[in-house]
């Protein structure tokens, strides 16, 4: 991609702007679909493999940004009923648990790229829009380890209710440790 590249105006251009989201983490599946919707993207997000692949099958999208691992299957499953649906589809596997043995499973069921959460969504637009053969340019503001690991407090601290007992548990980590990092604000 050139220097020159601008999203807005790519995904302006699209005849099909159809975008499908699946997670099972809800708060997450809520922001990530505002966020495409904000630019430009018509989404259809869901919550379950069995939701999404009726999805691909009944209306399939141009563009899908799909969790790798949920409660009652895989994103790869979905990957696979959307290109048998429409070749073109582009899709983005997100994975809280990124592995080389995972994103090449991903690229060879016809993922378009491979991404570990948490994820920017600038950098999820540039591995949907990216022509094929074409790599993205690498990220020029990538979050830094400390956002990182501030981003992945953040995530188990809501998958725990906000309870800072068991968040502290689950991470191995001490509760005023804990305590600290959470009344600090997020690192840049």
């Amino acid at each position: 991609m050139d220097a020159e590249f601008k999203p807005d105006e790519v995904i302006a251009a699209l005849e099909d702007k159809s975008l499908l989201v699946l997670d099972d983490d809800a708060p997450f599946r809520g922001r990530l679909a505002r966020a495409l919707t904000q630019r430009g993207f018509t989404v259809s997000a869901c919550g379950t493999v069995a939701e999404a692949k009726d999805v691909a099958r009944l209306n399939p999208p141009a563009f899908a940004v799909l969790d790798l691992r949920l409660e009652d299957g895989s994103g790869l499953d979905v990957v696979q009923t959307l290109h048998e649906h429409k070749e073109d589809a582009r899709a983005v596997i997100l994975t809280g648990y990124g592995a080389i043995a995972t994103a090449v499973a991903a690229v060879k069921a016809g993922a378009v790229d491979y991404l570990s959460k948490p994820v920017d969504i600038d950098d999820v637009i540039k591995a949907l829009l990216t022509k094929a053969g074409n790599k993205p340019e690498p990220p020029e503001n990538p979050m830094s380890a400390d956002r990182v690991r501030w981003e992945h407090i953040q995530r188990v601290y809501e998958l725990c209710d906000h309870n800072v007992s068991e968040t502290a548990r689950r991470l191995n980590m001490h509760r005023r440790t804990l305590q600290r990092i959470l009344a600090k604000r997020a690192p840049r």
